[in-house]
Protein backbone atom coordinates (compact mmCIF):
# COMPACT_ATOMS: atom_id res chain seq x y z
CA UNK A 1 0.00 0.00 0.00
CA UNK A 2 2.86 2.34 0.94
CA UNK A 3 6.29 2.23 -0.52
CA UNK A 4 9.01 4.92 0.55
CA UNK A 5 12.63 5.17 -0.66
CA UNK A 6 15.42 7.61 0.69
CA UNK A 7 12.36 10.16 1.31
CA UNK A 8 14.17 13.65 2.44
CA UNK A 9 12.31 16.57 3.31
CA UNK A 10 14.21 20.19 4.38
CA UNK A 11 12.90 23.22 6.11
CA UNK A 12 14.55 26.23 5.50
CA UNK A 13 14.40 29.14 7.46
CA UNK A 14 16.75 32.28 8.43
CA UNK A 15 18.23 30.50 11.26
CA UNK A 16 19.58 27.36 8.36
CA UNK A 17 18.32 24.64 7.39
CA UNK A 18 16.03 21.15 9.39
CA UNK A 19 16.34 17.96 7.58
CA UNK A 20 12.90 16.50 9.13
CA UNK A 21 13.20 13.65 6.63
CA UNK A 22 16.85 12.70 5.45
CA UNK A 23 16.26 9.35 3.61
CA UNK A 24 13.65 7.65 4.67
CA UNK A 25 12.54 3.98 3.70
CA UNK A 26 9.01 2.68 4.70
CA UNK A 27 7.02 -0.27 3.03
CA UNK A 28 3.63 -0.74 4.55
CA UNK A 29 1.53 -4.12 3.29
CA UNK A 30 -2.50 -3.55 2.50
CA UNK A 31 -4.66 -4.71 4.96
CA UNK A 32 -1.97 -3.84 8.28
CA UNK A 33 -1.06 -1.09 10.82
CA UNK A 34 2.29 0.33 10.94
CA UNK A 35 3.23 2.18 14.07
CA UNK A 36 5.50 4.98 13.56
CA UNK A 37 7.49 5.91 16.86
CA UNK A 38 9.83 8.33 17.76
CA UNK A 39 10.42 11.46 20.06
CA UNK A 40 9.70 14.92 18.98
CA UNK A 41 11.59 16.42 16.34
CA UNK A 42 12.00 12.66 14.53
CA UNK A 43 10.08 13.10 11.46
CA UNK A 44 6.71 11.46 11.71
CA UNK A 45 3.99 13.97 11.01
CA UNK A 46 6.61 15.26 8.06
CA UNK A 47 6.40 11.99 6.98
CA UNK A 48 3.08 11.43 7.50
CA UNK A 49 1.91 15.14 5.60
CA UNK A 50 4.44 13.36 2.49
CA UNK A 51 2.50 10.50 2.32
CA UNK A 52 -0.81 12.27 1.99
CA UNK A 53 0.41 14.71 -0.05
CA UNK A 54 0.42 17.84 1.60
CA UNK A 55 3.95 18.29 1.62
CA UNK A 56 6.28 18.04 -1.74
CA UNK A 57 9.37 15.69 -0.65
CA UNK A 58 12.87 17.61 -1.56
CA UNK A 59 14.19 14.19 -2.54
CA UNK A 60 13.74 10.65 -2.92
CA UNK A 61 11.04 9.10 -4.29
CA UNK A 62 6.76 7.29 -2.43
CA UNK A 63 3.96 5.79 -3.71
CA UNK A 64 0.47 5.32 -2.03
CA UNK A 65 -1.86 2.48 -3.11
CA UNK A 66 0.41 2.55 -6.64
CA UNK A 67 0.19 6.34 -7.14
CA UNK A 68 3.66 8.65 -6.42
CA UNK A 69 2.99 11.08 -4.43
CA UNK A 70 4.37 14.02 -6.23
CA UNK A 71 2.57 13.03 -9.83
CA UNK A 72 -0.43 11.18 -8.93
CA UNK A 73 -1.21 13.33 -5.72
CA UNK A 74 -5.35 13.77 -6.58
CA UNK A 75 -5.74 10.11 -7.49
CA UNK A 76 -4.05 9.13 -3.66
CA UNK A 77 -6.43 11.93 -2.01
CA UNK A 78 -9.10 9.90 -3.48
CA UNK A 79 -8.25 6.10 -1.00
CA UNK A 80 -6.79 7.91 2.02
CA UNK A 81 -8.39 9.16 4.92
CA UNK A 82 -6.48 11.62 7.28
CA UNK A 83 -6.95 11.98 10.79
CA UNK A 84 -4.24 14.82 12.46
CA UNK A 85 -3.07 15.47 16.08
CA UNK A 86 -6.13 18.29 16.88
CA UNK A 87 -9.74 17.64 15.44
CA UNK A 88 -10.10 18.99 12.16
CA UNK A 89 -13.90 20.16 12.60
CA UNK A 90 -16.16 22.75 12.56
CA UNK A 91 -17.46 23.61 16.21
CA UNK A 92 -20.10 25.75 15.20
CA UNK A 93 -21.37 23.57 12.87
CA UNK A 94 -23.19 20.22 14.12
CA UNK A 95 -21.91 16.75 14.18
CA UNK A 96 -24.02 16.00 11.54
CA UNK A 97 -23.31 18.76 9.34
CA UNK A 98 -19.62 18.15 9.89
CA UNK A 99 -19.88 14.45 8.47
CA UNK A 100 -22.17 15.97 5.47
CA UNK A 101 -19.60 18.42 4.74
CA UNK A 102 -16.95 15.82 4.30
CA UNK A 103 -19.18 13.77 2.41
CA UNK A 104 -19.85 16.74 0.05
CA UNK A 105 -15.73 17.19 0.15
CA UNK A 106 -15.09 13.77 -1.00
CA UNK A 107 -17.49 13.92 -3.90
CA UNK A 108 -20.12 12.04 -2.89
CA UNK A 109 -23.89 13.04 -3.99
CA UNK A 110 -25.69 15.32 -1.20
CA UNK A 111 -28.18 12.26 -0.53
CA UNK A 112 -25.32 9.88 -0.26
CA UNK A 113 -23.36 12.16 2.06
CA UNK A 114 -26.47 12.37 4.25
CA UNK A 115 -26.95 8.66 4.44
CA UNK A 116 -22.84 8.40 4.98
CA UNK A 117 -22.90 10.90 7.40
CA UNK A 118 -26.16 8.99 9.71
CA UNK A 119 -24.00 5.74 9.32
CA UNK A 120 -20.69 7.08 10.60
CA UNK A 121 -23.04 8.87 13.48
CA UNK A 122 -24.18 5.30 14.77
CA UNK A 123 -20.73 3.52 14.15
CA UNK A 124 -18.79 6.03 15.88
CA UNK A 125 -21.95 6.31 18.77
CA UNK A 126 -22.69 9.92 18.13
CA UNK A 127 -26.31 9.56 16.95
CA UNK A 128 -27.64 11.19 20.16
CA UNK A 129 -25.54 14.36 19.92
CA UNK A 130 -25.90 14.45 16.08
CA UNK A 131 -27.52 18.00 16.03
CA UNK A 132 -25.66 19.56 19.04
CA UNK A 133 -23.07 21.91 18.00
CA UNK A 134 -19.31 20.48 17.92
CA UNK A 135 -18.27 23.23 20.64
CA UNK A 136 -21.01 21.35 23.06
CA UNK A 137 -18.62 18.34 22.31
CA UNK A 138 -15.93 16.44 24.69
CA UNK A 139 -12.67 16.27 24.03
CA UNK A 140 -13.33 11.99 22.95
CA UNK A 141 -16.57 13.30 20.98
CA UNK A 142 -14.66 15.39 18.86
CA UNK A 143 -11.86 13.14 18.45
CA UNK A 144 -14.23 10.63 17.37
CA UNK A 145 -15.98 13.01 15.28
CA UNK A 146 -12.55 13.56 13.28
CA UNK A 147 -12.10 10.00 12.61
CA UNK A 148 -15.62 9.28 11.47
CA UNK A 149 -15.05 12.54 8.98
CA UNK A 150 -11.65 11.29 7.62
CA UNK A 151 -13.74 7.96 7.20
CA UNK A 152 -16.49 9.93 5.19
CA UNK A 153 -14.90 8.52 1.59
CA UNK A 154 -14.56 4.97 2.40
CA UNK A 155 -10.34 5.29 2.20
CA UNK A 156 -8.06 2.07 1.66
CA UNK A 157 -5.63 3.85 3.91
CA UNK A 158 -5.89 5.68 6.92
CA UNK A 159 -3.07 8.17 8.67
CA UNK A 160 -3.71 8.36 12.12
CA UNK A 161 -1.20 10.93 13.61
CA UNK A 162 -1.24 10.73 17.21
CA UNK A 163 -5.39 10.23 17.31
CA UNK A 164 -5.37 9.38 21.04
CA UNK A 165 -3.49 12.18 22.35
CA UNK A 166 -4.83 14.45 25.14
CA UNK A 167 -7.64 12.19 26.13
CA UNK A 168 -8.40 10.38 29.12
CA UNK A 169 -7.79 6.51 29.76
CA UNK A 170 -11.47 6.21 28.87
CA UNK A 171 -11.99 7.97 25.46
CA UNK A 172 -8.67 6.27 24.92
CA UNK A 173 -9.72 2.89 25.24
CA UNK A 174 -12.93 3.50 23.00
CA UNK A 175 -11.19 5.41 20.32
CA UNK A 176 -8.65 1.74 20.22
CA UNK A 177 -11.97 -0.57 19.80
CA UNK A 178 -12.90 2.29 16.78
CA UNK A 179 -9.94 1.81 14.77
CA UNK A 180 -9.90 -2.20 15.78
CA UNK A 181 -13.11 -2.22 14.07
CA UNK A 182 -11.24 -0.82 10.80
CA UNK A 183 -8.63 -2.57 10.63
CA UNK A 184 -11.19 -5.84 10.80
CA UNK A 185 -12.89 -4.46 7.65
CA UNK A 186 -9.62 -4.32 5.54
CA UNK A 187 -8.48 -0.61 6.18
CA UNK A 188 -4.78 -0.37 5.70
CA UNK A 189 -3.24 2.54 8.72
CA UNK A 190 -0.90 4.04 9.47
CA UNK A 191 -0.63 4.95 12.76
CA UNK A 192 1.89 7.99 14.91
CA UNK A 193 1.56 7.57 18.70
CA UNK A 194 4.07 8.43 21.40
CA UNK A 195 2.07 6.45 23.35
CA UNK A 196 3.99 2.93 23.08
CA UNK A 197 1.36 1.30 24.35
CA UNK A 198 -1.25 2.44 21.97
CA UNK A 199 1.12 1.35 19.35
CA UNK A 200 1.83 -2.24 21.30
CA UNK A 201 -2.17 -2.67 20.96
CA UNK A 202 -2.75 -2.09 17.71
CA UNK A 203 -0.18 -2.31 15.38
CA UNK A 204 0.84 -5.37 13.51
CA UNK A 205 4.50 -4.20 12.69
CA UNK A 206 6.41 -0.69 14.02
CA UNK A 207 9.05 0.90 12.53
CA UNK A 208 11.03 3.59 14.92
CA UNK A 209 12.05 6.90 13.20
CA UNK A 210 14.85 9.35 14.65
CA UNK A 211 16.35 12.06 13.13
CA UNK A 212 14.22 11.60 9.38
CA UNK A 213 15.78 8.18 9.28
CA UNK A 214 14.27 4.65 10.25
CA UNK A 215 16.32 3.12 12.77
CA UNK A 216 14.33 -0.05 13.66
CA UNK A 217 11.60 -2.02 12.14
CA UNK A 218 9.58 -4.93 13.39
CA UNK A 219 6.89 -6.42 15.60
CA UNK A 220 6.40 -5.07 19.06
CA UNK A 221 8.23 -8.98 20.60
CA UNK A 222 10.84 -8.56 17.90
CA UNK A 223 11.55 -5.17 18.73
CA UNK A 224 11.98 -6.00 22.76
CA UNK A 225 14.03 -9.15 21.63
CA UNK A 226 16.66 -6.84 20.34
CA UNK A 227 17.28 -5.01 24.13
CA UNK A 228 17.43 -8.36 26.07
CA UNK A 229 15.44 -10.75 27.51
CA UNK A 230 13.86 -11.45 30.91
CA UNK A 231 15.42 -9.48 34.10
CA UNK A 232 14.67 -9.95 37.71
CA UNK A 233 13.73 -6.68 39.74
CA UNK A 234 13.78 -6.82 43.68
CA UNK A 235 13.05 -3.82 45.73
CA UNK A 236 14.81 -4.36 49.14
CA UNK A 237 13.12 -3.20 52.27
CA UNK A 238 16.41 -2.64 54.18
CA UNK A 239 19.17 -0.49 52.44
CA UNK A 240 21.86 -1.82 54.59
CA UNK A 241 20.82 -4.86 53.20
CA UNK A 242 21.07 -3.98 49.30
CA UNK A 243 25.01 -5.52 49.10
CA UNK A 244 23.94 -8.53 50.38
CA UNK A 245 21.24 -9.13 48.41
CA UNK A 246 23.48 -8.19 45.16
CA UNK A 247 25.82 -10.78 46.04
CA UNK A 248 22.77 -13.89 46.85
CA UNK A 249 21.17 -12.60 43.44
CA UNK A 250 24.52 -12.60 41.05
CA UNK A 251 25.13 -16.05 42.32
CA UNK A 252 21.02 -16.87 40.90
CA UNK A 253 21.54 -15.10 37.99
CA UNK A 254 23.42 -14.36 34.50
CA UNK A 255 24.37 -11.28 34.45
CA UNK A 256 25.73 -7.90 36.46
CA UNK A 257 22.89 -6.40 38.97
CA UNK A 258 21.99 -3.04 38.48
CA UNK A 259 21.37 -0.70 41.66
CA UNK A 260 19.50 2.00 42.61
CA UNK A 261 20.09 3.02 45.56
CA UNK A 262 17.53 5.61 45.75
CA UNK A 263 14.92 3.38 45.15
CA UNK A 264 16.51 -0.05 46.50
CA UNK A 265 15.91 -1.74 43.22
CA UNK A 266 18.11 -4.10 41.94
CA UNK A 267 17.87 -5.05 38.58
CA UNK A 268 19.61 -8.47 36.62
CA UNK A 269 18.85 -10.10 33.65
CA UNK A 270 18.18 -13.86 33.92
CA UNK A 271 17.27 -16.66 31.36
CA UNK A 272 15.63 -18.86 33.53
CA UNK A 273 12.25 -17.78 33.79
CA UNK A 274 10.05 -18.47 36.91
CA UNK A 275 11.93 -21.20 38.18
CA UNK A 276 14.71 -18.63 38.45
CA UNK A 277 12.68 -16.29 40.15
CA UNK A 278 11.77 -18.52 42.46
CA UNK A 279 15.46 -19.68 43.54
CA UNK A 280 16.22 -15.94 44.12
CA UNK A 281 12.69 -15.79 46.58
CA UNK A 282 13.90 -18.86 48.31
CA UNK A 283 17.59 -17.87 48.97
CA UNK A 284 16.97 -14.09 49.94
CA UNK A 285 14.37 -15.52 52.57
CA UNK A 286 16.93 -17.93 53.58
CA UNK A 287 19.66 -14.72 54.03
CA UNK A 288 16.29 -13.15 56.02
CA UNK A 289 16.50 -10.25 53.72
CA UNK A 290 13.25 -8.73 53.90
CA UNK A 291 11.98 -7.53 49.81
CA UNK A 292 9.16 -5.21 49.53
CA UNK A 293 8.35 -6.03 45.22
CA UNK A 294 9.63 -8.71 43.30
CA UNK A 295 8.87 -9.69 39.83
CA UNK A 296 10.24 -11.18 36.35
CA UNK A 297 9.66 -8.47 33.77
CA UNK A 298 10.27 -8.58 30.03
CA UNK A 299 11.62 -5.56 27.91
CA UNK A 300 8.64 -3.21 27.25
CA UNK A 301 8.35 -0.76 24.36
CA UNK A 302 9.57 1.70 26.91
CA UNK A 303 12.56 -0.35 27.03
CA UNK A 304 13.24 0.11 23.38
CA UNK A 305 12.52 3.49 22.89
CA UNK A 306 15.23 3.91 25.36
CA UNK A 307 17.67 1.66 23.94
CA UNK A 308 17.24 2.84 19.98
CA UNK A 309 16.84 6.98 20.84
CA UNK A 310 18.98 7.26 23.75
CA UNK A 311 15.79 8.84 26.11
CA UNK A 312 12.34 7.93 26.88
CA UNK A 313 9.16 8.65 25.09
CA UNK A 314 7.73 12.33 25.54
CA UNK A 315 4.50 12.29 26.17
CA UNK A 316 3.23 16.03 25.12
CA UNK A 317 0.75 16.88 22.63
CA UNK A 318 3.11 19.06 20.87
CA UNK A 319 4.40 17.58 17.54
CA UNK A 320 8.01 17.87 15.80
CA UNK A 321 6.77 19.28 12.86
CA UNK A 322 6.84 23.06 14.55
CA UNK A 323 9.04 23.87 11.42
CA UNK A 324 6.89 23.49 9.21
Amino acid sequence: MITAEGLVKIYRSRSGEVRALNGLDLTIAEGTVLGLLGPNGAGKTTTVRVLATLLRPDGGHATVAGYDVVRQAQQIRSVIGLSGQYAAVDENLTGRENLVMFGRLYQLSRAEARRRADELLEQFDLADAANRTVKTYSGGMRRRLDLASALSGRPRLLFLDEPTTGLDPRSRLAMWAVIRDRVREGTTLLLTTQYLEEADELAHSIAVVDHGRIIARGTADELKSQVGGERIEVVVHDRDAIARAVEIIGRDTDGECAVDEHTRRLTVPTSGGAQRLVQVVRDLDQAKIAIDDIGLRRPTLDDVFLTLTGHAAEITPDDEDKNS
